[in-house]
């Protein structure tokens, strides 16, 4: 049984590593939200600048775990990594459309709790970037 279980994980390795630290930066995303959140002015603008900024802050996090531990990249060159870090955060900005759509619908058109819109939204957000780093950005060559 026990075997089964490690040939089983070492089958689904990839994923699961992902699942942790797409938890990971889901974590880093929603904290740095919630602060900027409870930090700045009640304004039209601070769910979009809270979402955004912690947005960035995710989206390093992600790419520096996701890179080394996740897909385990092999591209070392300065103007690979400079390629590569740039088609990540170009996935990263259609996935931060869908968290800032998901996250306005649900709070504007659906008047939801934003925090638990943010969870929702996260979500979707992680399964959306395994398949752009796995297909579009650490594609095995």
């Amino acid at each position: 049984m026990v075997q089964r279980v490690i040939a089983l994980c070492q089958k689904h390795r990839e994923k699961l590593i992902y699942l942790v630290f797409g938890v990971l930066t889901t974590v880093v995303n929603y904290v740095v939200y919630l602060l900027l959140r409870g930090w700045l002015p009640d304004s039209a603008y601070r769910l979009s600048i809270s979402n955004t900024v912690a947005w960035v802050v995710a989206v390093l996090f992600a790419y520096s775990t996701n890179r080394t531990f996740v897909f385990r990249s092999k591209v070392r060159s300065a103007e690979g990594v400079r390629k590569e870090f740039l088609s990540f955060v170009g996935a990263r900005v259609l996935s931060l459309f869908l968290d800032m759509a998901v996250l306005h619908a649900g709070v504007l058109l659906l008047h939801l709790d934003d925090r638990i819109v943010k969870i929702v939204s996260n979500i979707l957000v992680v399964i959306v970037n395994y398949f752009l780093s796995k297909y579009l950005i650490f594609k095995k060559q």
